[in-house]
């Protein structure tokens, strides 16, 4: 699973640096208008439409595997073991138990020993 990380990576990329190529190579629903002024598109290498399927079709294809890509990627990197910290690093911290207090006001002390009050009167 360590060795797919890289390599999914870089079908990621390869298919983002794709599609932003064939993007900026498709001409666009105004370019008709460059067409009459000696653009010459009926004279390309895939024909007069041809280009048009090719590109768009290929462009959808890189679009699927970006998709695909990038939720492969979100859940190598979600179930990613931790390999780093411990155990104990995790742990959740307990806190001591709190005494209540009593419910007459006195302090914790007071049932045990009864002269506790007249110890902590200031002379």
């Amino acid at each position: 699973m360590e060795n797919f990380y890289p390599i999914l990576l870089g079908v990621h990329v390869l298919a983002a640096l794709g599609i932003i190529g064939l993007v900026l190579i498709q001409h666009g629903k105004g370019a008709d208008m460059g067409a009459a002024f000696g653009s010459g598109a009926s004279g390309s290498l895939f024909g007069a439409t041809g280009s048009a399927n090719f590109l768009s079709r290929t462009t959808a294809a890189l679009a699927v595997v970006f998709f695909l890509t990038s939720l492969s990627l979100a859940y190598v990197a979600s179930h990613k073991p931790k390999t780093s910290g411990s155990v104990m690093q995790d742990a959740v911290q307990s806190q001591p138990a709190l005494t209540p207090a009593p419910a007459d006001g006195g302090s914790a002390g007071s049932s045990a020993d009864p002269d506790s009050k007249a110890k902590d009167i200031p002379k």
